[in-house]
């Protein structure tokens, strides 16, 4: 028994010995067990999953945690409505996912494969893995476990390794299976150095073994790939040169997972930072001749959808054409999504005046999302009917009609029509707007009139009673057309138009007249009958959330007037205008809504010949409340000032604070008669006060009670909000 035990131990040591050669000599050793599988940072690219509904979120901004870890395409599904437009429009806050890499295993072959340990190539048939450098959690070691095979298995007491940074040598001890303390072979030595070669990170690779008393110490020779050039794959915004002035550090060195993350994470910065904001770095895949392949997915559209949308959010039918819609957007189908872009989209749906609400959902992943546009149709078309009694027509009656979106692509058409025994008048318009798809092609407008009414320049205020005793208040009568064409220049909404007005100066019975009971001249020609024929001009930047009911933004609108003297009173005048609204959000109250800060100032000058009635007027609904329509003054040059505390209550009502001021800075004394002056007038007026804004389907509908500095306070009624 003593003599078989002896010699089976001399049988073992001799193996080891025998194991120790085989190691360096890379001997044809077959294992009965298959190899480990070669272990590597790999983002595998694998089919998206199916979409998700999609919920309300705000613009998708993405969040990129730079570790290693698992990945997993993370399907897009937002709804873009507060991009900040709103309306309430685009976008709330969503996360997408995030980038991330992990340590995957890659199946081996089913036969095992056997390399040479002093190989610096992977021997053919070999199948190949390779390092993905991830940006999420670092790889989990592998714990030690026995190896099981032909060859013998022997305890591996020390493992080491060499030639490289200690980071990479952190990546070579977390690939390979022969772990100190538990037990390898032949096999898995081999299998060992074909995984570190697998990875990628390094171009030559080599093991060595020592016997002690103890067992095996295996030190594993390793060489690092020298990193030369980059790869993109699947990007199309982001460009080589951009890729390389993140990486341009590493190129020439050895290649290093750390700094491979950092430069991922600032590819990241740099789609966000551009607003592509679904783009992730799926992965960066080292090669083993120094080039390392970078595979992103930008957020490439797929399908442009379009979905109306109830007031309660439910599915409805549309009166908008989806062509027209399209037409006015700017994401297509195969671009990228960008955040900034769709904000745009959203802001020209608001501006065409046909939408109450609008929001953009997302549904997909970073490599292919549809975006849908829902939205709130506002009601379009609209008939009045109605009558009444005044003096200077006696009995009368009205029809109007309005379509804002005639044949669903948002050309408009009005007309009123008001008639009695003693007079006809009627007002009609049609406007055909600028189309993006159609840029050659201005936007035009027409529109034809006949009107009567009170002159407000005229209206009897004068400061002494006995003068106005038996005074007959002018009535102006109009009739004319005129066309305007439009189109946008970069960021400005331009126009150009040419008007032709006849205005004539009646009393109550319909007589021309041509000067007060004072005397003094109504009309520029002095014959009751002024002709004006003007060229207009302006320009418009509308950066406003919502045309109607604005919430944040800003519009700035500039026009000229230039008359042509020709016709009754060869009238030659230039009338300037300047306008600037601002808004912005505040939450003092803590509401679910914000409220608004709203600022507007305004001013205008006419230079040369002046009609009376041509005077600016300023008191009234729509410039200082409190006031009277034209009670503040009539002038030459004007400034209006005014500002709002806006502050919503319960759907549909909200309540507004106000303060309004105007001066017409002493020009009242250059329009011809000085009706603003001898109608006392005091030319300067300051008015405040409160309101409630109601919201209906013909409109904003506002209620304003105000107070004056003369100590007056009168309630108001108007359509839309005063600015």
């Amino acid at each position: 028994m003593l003599n078989r035990a002896v010699a089976i131990s001399t049988l073992a040591l001799l193996a080891a010995g025998e194991l120790n050669h085989q190691a360096i000599a890379s001997p044809d050793v077959v294992s009965s067990t298959p190899e480990p599988a070669a272990r590597s940072y790999v983002v595998p690219v694998e089919a998206s999953p199916a979409p998700q509904p999609s919920t309300a979120v705000a613009s998708p901004e993405v969040v990129v945690t730079p570790e290693f870890a698992q990945i997993t395409q993370t399907p897009v599904s937002a709804t873009a409505s507060d991009l900040p437009i709103q309306s309430t429009p685009i976008l709330a806050q969503s996360t997408r996912a995030n980038t991330n890499v992990v340590v995957t295993t890659t199946p081996a072959s089913t036969q095992p494969t056997r390399t040479p340990v002093n190989s610096i190539n992977p021997p053919s048939g070999t199948t190949t893995t390779s390092t993905t450098i991830n940006t999420q959690a670092q790889a989990t070691q592998t714990p030690a476990r026995a190896v099981v095979s032909n060859d013998l298995a022997v305890t591996a007491v020390d493992v080491q390794v060499r030639g490289v940074t200690q980071e990479l040598q952190q990546v070579v001890l977390n690939t390979i299976g022969t772990r100190a303390g538990g037990s390898t072979s032949q096999s898995q030595l081999d299998s060992d150095v074909a995984a570190i070669l697998n990875t990628g990170l390094f171009a030559n690779a080599r093991v060595s073994t020592s016997q002690s008393q103890d067992g095996l110490s295996v030190v594993y020779q390793v060489e690092p790939v020298i990193l030369r050039s980059l790869q993109l794959s699947g990007n199309q915004v982001l460009t080589p040169a951009v890729a390389n002035d993140f990486f341009k550090s590493q190129i020439g060195q050895p290649i290093s997972p750390t700094a491979m993350r950092q430069g991922i994470q600032q590819l990241s910065k740099w789609y966000t930072d551009n607003g592509y904001t679904l783009a992730q770095v799926l992965d960066a895949q080292p090669s083993r001749n120094g080039v390392v392949t970078i595979a992103v997915a930008e957020g490439v559209i797929g399908d442009i959808n379009v979905r109306f949308l109830d007031k309660e959010g439910k599915p409805a039918e549309g009166r908008t054409r989806e062509d027209f819609i399209r037409s006015e957007l700017k994401l297509q189908p195969g671009q990228i999504f960008r955040v900034d872009v769709a904000r745009q989209d959203l802001q020209q749906l608001y501006q065409l005046g046909l939408f109450d609400n609008a929001n953009v959902a997302l549904n997909g992943d970073a490599r292919n999302v549809d975006v849908t546009y829902e939205l709130t149709e506002r009601p379009a078309r609209g008939v009045n009917v109605g009558g009444g009694y005044s003096g200077s027509t006696g009995v009368f009656g009205t029809i109007s009609y309005k379509d804002q979106n005639l044949g669903g692509i948002n050309q408009q058409l009005g007309l009123n029509v008001q008639a009695s025994g003693r007079d006809l008048q009627f007002n009609g318009n049609f406007t055909d707007p600028y189309r993006a798809s159609n840029q050659d092609k201005p936007g035009y407008s027409v529109d034809v009139f006949r009107r009567r009414s009170v002159s407000t320049v005229f209206d009897d205020n004068f400061a002494n009673d006995i003068e106005a005793e038996d005074y007959d208040e002018p009535n102006q009568g109009q009739f004319g057309a005129g066309v305007r064409l439009s189109k946008p220049i970069d960021d400005w909404q331009a126009s150009v138009g040419l008007n032709y007005t006849r205005t004539s100066i009646r009393d109550d019975d319909g007589n021309i007249i041509s000067v007060d009971a004072l005397g003094k001249p109504l009309s520029f020609s002095g014959t009751g009958i002024d002709d004006l024929i003007t060229v207009s001009a302006g320009v418009t930047k509308d950066q406003r959330n919502n045309p109607v009911n604005p919430t944040q933004g800003s519009v700035l609108s500039l026009s000229t007037e230039q008359s042509i003297p020709v016709g009754n009173g060869n009238i030659f005048m230039n009338r300037l205008q300047a306008n600037y609204s601002q808004y912005t959000p505040v939450d003092l109250l803590g509401g679910d809504k914000p409220e608004v800060l709203a600022f507007n100032v305004q001013g205008g000058t006419t230079i040369g010949d002046l009609p009376p009635y041509q005077a600016f007027n300023l008191g009234g609904i729509n410039s200082v409340r409190g006031y009277g329509t034209g009670d503040v003054g009539s002038g030459r040059t004007y400034v209006l000032a005014s500002a709002e505390y806006r502050v919503p209550l319960f759907n549909p009502v909200g309540a507004v604070l106000f303060a309004d001021f105007a001066s017409d800075l002493g020009t009242g004394d250059t329009v011809p008669g000085e009706p603003g002056i001898v109608r006392g007038k005091p030319g300067t007026g300051f008015g405040y006060g409160a309101g409630l804004r109601v919201d209906s389907p013909i409109g904003i509908i506002r209620a304003d009670y105000g107070f004056t500095d003369q100590g007056d306070s009168q309630l108001q009624f108007g359509i839309g909000q005063r600015f």
